[in-house]
């Protein structure tokens, strides 16, 4: 899996006449989406620093996650214009993911737009949000969580976007939510989300603390993850998600034999549709929408080729960042052009491309505009990523 990046990746704006001049397409994804929003992850930020493990191979458009309209699918599953989100699975990693005005998905990973929601508002969820639903499902499922349980539910990694969604659901749902962050000057937003103490990071602790926790959500693994077993009450659980820290841990089976407690795994990458369509569900009834705008940051395809992926690796971005397509855009592209496929002097679309020292190819730059100075942009509101027609 991508050994070859060893975090020498170099990001570039790629200017593309048809999704098929992409680095990495994939034959078998037959729908196209024209992409307004797309959302960064800490995922996409391993990809976009070239860390190895995460992306099949280099170059690729990163971006594990998008939402927009349906162009044209071949399977029939959906309808032109459609509104769709794509969360999890593997676009951005296994081939050319949501970092671009078009792009293509397989029809099985997609899922319609739930009314309750814009596309932005979607990808302001995201699959962090998505993430943060499961966890708190799985708690209450699995982890003998309860409504109206009066003991603290701690969430690690607060500040960031799976902890914020957290953060703002456990509160909706009248949980006594402590939020755990290493940045001290977010407690004012933290308890803007619902948090009614806000403490600073976990200390490695012993096998076994005092019983505080009635649930977690840990975001960050490592020494937090262990700390967190060790505080949770008798017969509860922790539901683990993120590596933020460290993807390794040390810790005991103290907490698992003494106390019953229980170490719940949560993946949003292979989750059936089935439990999609239940997450989604459980999002409109349980995320307070008009919180929506406190948590996001709001970015375009410039800054990617900046330093924002660093950012988020470096736990220096807050809440949820999206990427809105149409920043700097001089126009939109209407989807019947898109479908008609136009002549390519006609219509050049942009994508952020990733590609490092080892990769067998460089991504090609194709553009048929005629200011060369609009292909590679600094400042995402000075030029438009897109192309004028």
């Amino acid at each position: 899996m991508s050994k070859e990046a060893k975090k020498d990746a170099t990001r570039t704006m790629v200017h593309y006449n048809d999704p098929s001049e992409l680095p990495f397409p994939d034959k078998s994804a037959c729908v196209l989406v024209e992409v307004s929003h797309s959302g960064l992850n800490y995922k996409d930020g391993l990809v976009l620093t070239g860390s190895p493990g995460v992306a099949k191979k280099f170059p690729l458009v990163p971006g594990i996650d998008f939402a927009g309209k349906v162009v044209e699918d071949s399977s029939g599953r959906f309808s032109k214009g459609e509104s769709v989100i794509l969360t999890g699975h593997y676009a951005g990693q296994w081939m050319d993911g949501g970092y671009c005005d078009l792009a293509r998905a397989k029809p099985e990973w997609l899922v319609p737009l739930p009314e309750f929601l814009t596309e932005r508002e979607s990808m302001i969820i995201g699959t962090a949000g998505f993430t943060a639903m499961q966890c708190v499902m799985h708690l209450e499922r699995y982890g003998g969580l309860t409504r109206g349980e009066k003991g603290p539910v701690l969430v690690t990694g607060a500040a960031g976007g799976v902890g914020s969604v957290a953060v703002a659901i456990l509160n909706r749902l009248g949980y006594h939510v402590v939020a755990s962050t290493g940045r001290a000057a977010l407690k004012d937003y933290l308890k803007k989300l619902g948090a009614k103490e806000v403490i600073g990071r976990l200390e490695k602790s012993k096998p076994l603390n005092k019983e505080v926790y009635a649930g977690v959500v840990d975001c960050v693994g490592g020494s937090t993850l262990a700390a967190a077993l060790a505080s949770t009450k008798y017969g509860c659980a922790v539901a683990a998600c993120g590596l933020a820290e460290s993807s390794g841990f040390q810790a005991t089976v103290m907490p698992f034999i003494l106390r019953g407690v229980k170490l719940l795994g949560v993946d949003s990458v292979q989750a059936s549709m089935e439990e999609r369509k239940a997450v989604w569900e459980s999002l409109r009834l349980c995320l307070p929408r008009d919180l929506l705008d406190d948590l996001v940051e709001v970015y375009g395809l410039d800054d990617l080729v900046g330093n924002l992926g660093e950012k988020i690796i470096k736990g220096e971005t807050r809440g949820r960042c999206i990427i809105d397509m149409s920043l700097g855009k001089a126009t939109q592209i209407p989807v019947d052009m898109l479908v008609n496929h136009p002549e390519p002097s006609s219509v050049s679309l942009s994508s952020v491309a990733v590609s490092s020292k080892g990769s067998a190819a460089s991504p090609k730059v194709v553009s048929k505009v005629d200011n060369p100075s609009s292909v590679l942009m600094s400042n995402p509101l000075s030029a438009s990523p897109l192309s004028r027609l």
